[in-house]
């Protein structure tokens, strides 16, 4: 491999003079960018087989088939299928020293008032690393946030170089891949908030990393993975559905966890705000909490709570959000429905802490007007030990804060949903861990079946039988 070089230009020149790399360009939206860097690197015969924009919706549904929408993932595969399979088709006289390749981009660009919510796209490329060999694939989904579409188009073009020159030149760590995708640009630009990859030559790599990676780096702020630990993109996923959500380390999840999440779906399907509807339960750690004291991330850590998690049917929702209004509004820009927030007692203190609102020009008044809408609720469960049991009802903010927090009670925004005595909340994950540490059998009664079994067939977090 060379030495690494951040121009796009220079990126497109490199893959230019390589023989063995030829394919195609197919982009929808925001012009033919990414294409047009290797044509003005010079020497783009030698890589480039065909270019197309197929802009007109009736051409596009002729070429690569209908779509309910034109900017999805499913239309991006759509393209990648249909372009790598011609490639191969009409040149495959050359396949025994050729690495075909496929690019492909669908993308939404928008003026200055409305970028923020509108652009955004799908891209991707499916490519071969050695001549006649199987056929790879990388997805990602981006939203552009520069004011001007000159400028999204130009983002786009940088970042489509970039995963070309990643794919056939791969750096050593994987982490490294996410770092290439932002060469010549940065985050203020460009926000990368899904990638999937796969193919024989990727099943090294793991997509649940790779996304965390993406949230290590500020590439965005949160990843949402499903049931099964697939990868989702979570706009695509929660798009107009209500979503009760709950807060924690689950290292392990433990039992009142899981039943205190069934009861308060229970409570909040019959809730009138959610109209009926059948809400999307998320479990969220976020950084901090997936961060050891040095602050570096234990990956091994992070995928032993996934699989616990996923081996009882949740998703799950990695995020950097040090404040529940945070999470709330990256919540509200995707869905317009209920959003039920589920924290402990215990936390109360925190999130009536001012020092924690003190950036904001409004201070903990800005904060809980952030926090809370029409649409937006806080249920409290209870948090008990040897003494006492803490509600949202016996806590008490102090006199400063101490109308604030009558209001927001009174108006139920927040709300106790357990009593003291429905479910055992003595025992925490850090408590449960102990335990498997040192191989007290006590930990086994604090754990829901499903995972309970993962962990001792796979001995995570440390349990050793």
């Amino acid at each position: 491999m060379e030495p690494r070089d951040y121009s796009p230009t220079k990126k497109a020149l490199q893959i230019n003079l390589d023989e063995s790399v030829y394919g195609t360009f197919a982009e929808i939206g925001a012009g033919q960018e990414v294409a047009r860097h290797f044509f003005q690197a010079g020497r783009a015969s030698h890589t480039i087989a065909k270019t197309i924009s197929a802009y007109d919706m009736t051409f596009s549904d002729h070429i690569y088939g209908k779509e309910s929408r034109y900017v999805c993932e499913p239309r991006l595969n759509k393209m990648l299928d249909h372009e790598f399979s011609l490639l191969q088709e009409r040149l495959g006289g050359r396949a025994s020293k050729t690495r075909f390749f496929a690019f492909a981009d669908t993308v939404a660009t928008s003026a200055a008032e409305d970028s923020g919510s509108r652009s955004h796209g799908w891209l991707g490329i499916r490519y071969q690393s050695r001549p006649g060999g199987p056929a790879n694939t990388i997805v990602l989904h981006v939203k552009l946030w520069d004011r001007f579409r000159l400028q999204q188009q130009d983002a786009l073009g940088i970042l489509g170089v970039n995963l070309i020159h990643m794919a056939f030149n791969p750096p050593a760590r994987a982490e490294e891949r996410i770092t290439y995708l932002l060469d010549s640009l940065n985050n203020k630009r460009i926000e990368v908030n899904m990638i999937k990859v796969s193919g024989p030559d990727l099943q090294h790599l793991d997509n649940r990393l790779l996304s965390l990676e993406l949230v290590k780096q500020g590439l965005t702020e949160a990843v949402l993975f499903g049931p099964n630990s697939e990868v989702l993109h979570a706009a695509d996923e929660l798009f107009r559905q209500p979503v009760l959500i709950q807060r924690g380390t689950f290292r392990p999840i433990t039992t009142a966890n899981l039943e205190i999440t069934q009861k308060v779906l229970a409570q909040f399907k019959q809730h009138p705000l959610v109209e009926g509807k059948i809400p999307r339960v998320l479990f969220e750690i976020t950084m901090n909490s997936l961060s050891a004291a040095g602050g570096s991330v234990n990956d091994e850590d992070f995928l032993h709570r996934v699989d616990t998690l996923a081996a009882l049917g949740q998703e799950v929702l990695i995020s950097n959000f040090a404040l529940f209004y945070q999470m709330k509004a990256f919540l509200r820009f995707i869905t317009d429905q209920a959003i039920g927030i589920v924290v402990g007692a215990a936390l109360l203190p925190k999130m009536l802490d001012e020092k924690f609102y003190a950036t904001l020009p409004g201070g903990i008044m800005e904060g809980m007007s952030r926090l809370f809408d029409d649409k937006t609720r806080v249920f409290v469960f209870p948090s008990k030990d040897d003494k006492i049991c803490a509600t949202a009802s016996t806590f008490n903010p102090g006199p400063r804060l101490n109308y604030l927090y009558k209001h927001l009670m009174h108006n139920e925004w927040i709300s106790d949903i357990l009593n003291c005595d429905e479910i055992d909340t003595t025992v925490y994950s850090s408590q449960v861990r102990e335990w498997m540490v040192a191989r007290d059998p006590r930990w086994k009664k604090y754990v829901p079946e499903k995972a309970r079994a993962l962990i001792e067939e796979r001995q995570l977090f440390g349990y050793r039988p």
